[in-house]
């Protein structure tokens, strides 16, 4: 069988064509019209500037993957490391330069690779700055009977929170231009009464008389969380008296 082709293509249109004639068995011409869908590959940042732009637009932390998802280049985003333009702050998570280091640099790891898990108990506390305590560990927590996967570049400790009480409290600040999942002042001293016997009582009374003389809780929101956690009765004794 011979081939004779021409070829054609339309400037305009998304695909290209071509005709070919073909010769069958009798020596007679057969035209066909062949239509190729040409796909190309996605658009990638290549330009260094449009990758810095990236992550100012994104908070300044972005995690490898989500660069790749926005089209950012791996050799720009390897480039933007080596010259110094990006800091990594752990396995697969960098942080623009120029924004300055995270007040918490912990707890934005934490926000970036366990986006699902709270902050709490002591790591809570000293966000809020109600102890004095220093965390050997961040402690986090996810609901109870619910795999969590959790791999931190520093030493983590999990608890395993209620699920029907596990968003009580919950609150989402912005650490490092990522969301944190953080519980607040007065659930986090309620949950140091709730796990005394693992933390120590000294550390939960601490937080209390903190987080008063600080003005960060009021009475009802303590007792409120205190209701809920079922530890109304342990904490009562000590809410009056520091009333």
């Amino acid at each position: 069988m011979g081939v004779g082709m021409g070829m054609g293509m339309g400037a305009s249109e998304a695909g290209a064509g071509f005709r070919g004639n073909l010769i069958d068995g009798l020596g007679k011409y057969r035209t066909i019209c062949i239509h190729m869908v040409l796909l190309l590959p996605s658009m990638k940042i290549r330009d260094l500037d449009m990758a810095l732009q990236t992550f100012r637009d994104k908070g300044g932390t972005l995690r490898t993957r989500d660069l790749i998802a926005l089209g950012v280049h791996t050799d720009t985003l390897y480039a933007l490391r080596d010259s110094g333009r990006i800091i990594g702050l752990g396995r697969g998570l960098y942080r623009l330069a120029e924004a300055g280091e995270a007040e918490h640099p912990d707890l934005a790891v934490v926000a970036a690779r366990a986006p699902n898990a709270a902050v709490c108990l002591i790591s809570a506390l000293s966000y809020h700055g109600i102890t004095t305590q220093i965390p050997s560990s961040i402690h986090v927590a996810v609901p109870r009977g619910r795999y969590h996967g959790i791999k931190l570049p520093m030493p983590v400790t999990v608890y395993r929170f209620d699920v029907k009480t596990f968003n009580e409290g919950l609150e989402t600040h912005r650490i490092g231009g990522m969301p944190l999942k953080i519980y607040g002042a007065a659930r986090t001293v309620v949950d140091c009464f709730k796990f005394r016997n693992k933390l120590g009582l000294d550390v939960a009374l601490e937080a209390l008389r903190l987080a008063r003389q600080r003005k960060r809780v009021e009475n009802r929101e303590l007792l409120h969380c205190a209701r809920l956690l079922r530890v109304e009765r342990n904490m009562s004794p000590y809410l009056q008296a520091i009333e």
